[in-house]
């Protein structure tokens, strides 16, 4: 009789790269990218837009990444026409009316998708992963941030 594995770091990365690839694909049919995507999330989740620098900091420290992938991210997305800065809002970020379209085909392909993957699993077993996953989030920035 197999039982399941301990969760480690190898677990959480293998489980990370499938979804990710899952979200890669789904996004690929919307011709977005996956730091496209957290950007119109970030914006969607802003009532009235988000200043640009806190978007490009939440999107670095989050992500990991570095400013000028989410910089090019963020121009592609006003230039596609998705993200506007307002002119009276200084460096205000906020969804155009085809940005809300494009977040919402976004939002209802990951609920679709979320649903198959969560399916059947009892809720505290979810419950219990969420947190321990979040508790080894905030270890591994508090390492991070130590240098």
């Amino acid at each position: 009789m197999s039982t399941a594995p301990t969760v480690n770091g190898q677990i959480i990365g293998q489980a990370h790269h499938a979804t990710r690839a899952v979200l890669e694909r789904l996004l690929a049919e919307t011709g977005a990218t996956f730091h496209q995507s957290v950007a119109l999330n970030a914006a969607a989740d802003s009532d009235g837009g988000i200043e640009r620098d806190r978007l490009v900091e939440r999107m670095t420290s989050t992500l990991k990444t570095d400013p000028t992938t989410v910089g090019a991210a963020l121009s592609e997305l006003v230039a596609q026409g998705l993200l506007e800065q307002r002119p009276t809002d200084g460096a205000r970020l906020v969804l155009t009316a085809a940005g809300k379209e494009a977040h919402g085909a976004q939002r209802a392909g990951i609920a679709g998708i979320t649903a198959r993957l969560y399916a059947d699993l009892p809720a505290e077993d979810l419950v219990t992963a969420g947190r321990v996953l979040t508790e080894v989030t905030a270890r591994a920035n508090a390492v991070l941030a130590e240098g």
